[in-house]
């Protein structure tokens, strides 16, 4: 069951899990207060969800050719 769990997060980008750790709060709140959002408002929040998931992406990246940079 563990392994079903850290796959889906691998390919969901992880947004839930990070904004939990981040606010300090349990990622199943985050995670059920995101499919709560998404039933109730017709899922708009899974454009925020998508700008997240890239925004962190693009961060990550930053951060690793930052890291190339300066280890040349």
């Amino acid at each position: 069951m563990k392994f079903i769990k850290y796959a889906l997060e691998k390919s969901l980008f992880g947004v839930c899990s990070q904004l939990g750790e981040w606010m300090g709060i349990s990622v199943k709140s985050v995670r059920m207060s995101f499919v709560y959002a998404s039933f109730f408002t017709l899922g708009s929040p899974i454009i925020i969800y998508l700008v997240a998931a890239f925004w962190m992406n693009v961060k990550n990246y930053s951060q690793e050719r930052r890291t190339r940079i300066w280890d040349l």
